[in-house]
């Protein structure tokens, strides 16, 4: 995510993309609007705060990742 690499699992639905497969994204997730819900490197569900300010989603396998860290200055 941080490093713009293509992810191997979808955010939003935890499909394999690597494998081929497909999720079909809330129009919300589509928008960028939504936080993401699977870790993009191993596809495990991540615990998700949703704050007035952004989010934040930790995988217990890779750690955590912040809404603040992708914002572009």
């Amino acid at each position: 995510m941080l490093l713009g690499d293509a992810p191997d699992f979808d955010p939003f639905t935890g499909a394999h993309l690597a494998a081929g497969e497909e999720g079909d994204q809330s129009p919300g997730a589509r928008a960028g609007l939504e936080a993401p819900r699977y870790c993009q490197l191993c596809g495990r569900r991540m615990v998700v705060q949703v704050r007035p300010d952004g989010w934040s989603a930790l995988c217990s396998r890779h750690g955590d990742v912040d809404s603040t860290a992708l914002e572009r200055r």
